[in-house]
């Protein structure tokens, strides 16, 4: 019985971990890369979830799976064929479904490989914990990390363009904030996120 409740304690707090406790970006500040650069529009920052995600379980899925397997001298390398194989796959099909996001995200799809959290899940998770819960992390990670995107590129979008998801929110007339479709706006506003939820990770931890 107290087997049981402990593992339904680590499935959960595999969980939580992901979506909000240790999450990827607020957290761990993993992936920024990304989520500057592709967090201009909501599409855009769907897409590019949607892409981690799926290469986060199917790395989890790999290596979990075949951790006993994997000599510990060649293990790094061996995360970097599995990433990079399921990253050419995500690259191929945004690019025959989803030519005009696909040109927009550019070289930054390919750049997955390199995203921190894909790898640190893989070494800190993934290589030392059975398949179940492997994939769990890697679904709330990816969950958290896209959610993350898509707060900051709603904020963005719709106070530099004046649109979500292509279309028109605000009424006409209204004077868009050109820095928030840049760089530094992308700054601006992670930065208050990562604000709020420490503020808040702080006050449910007193």
């Amino acid at each position: 019985m107290a087997a049981v409740q402990l593992e339904k304690n680590k499935t959960l707090k595999v969980i939580t971990d992901g979506l909000w406790g240790d999450h990827p970006i607020f957290s761990m500040v993993l992936g920024i890369c990304s989520a500057l650069a592709v967090s201009n529009k909501v599409e855009n920052a769907l897409a590019m979830g949607g892409g981690v995600t799926f290469v986060l379980l199917a790395t989890a899925l790999f290596i979990s799976g075949l951790r006993k397997l994997i000599p510990n001298r060649v293990r790094m390398i061996t995360y970097m064929i599995i990433i990079a194989s399921f990253v050419i796959i995500v690259d191929i099909f945004f690019k025959a479904f989803i030519p005009a996001i696909s040109e927009t995200l550019g070289a930054y799809v390919g750049l997955i490989i390199t995203n921190c959290i894909i790898m640190g899940r893989a070494e800190a998770f993934y290589i030392q914990n059975k398949l179940g819960h492997s994939l769990l992390d890697a679904l709330s990670n990816g969950i958290g990390y896209t959610y993350t995107l898509v707060i900051l590129a709603a904020i963005r979008e719709l106070l530099g363009f004046g649109t979500l998801l292509g279309f028109r929110v605000m009424p006409q007339g209204f004077t868009t904030w050109t820095v928030l479709a840049m760089a530094p706006g992308a700054f601006f506003v992670l930065g208050l996120l990562i604000w709020i939820s420490r503020s808040l990770l702080k006050v449910e931890t007193d």
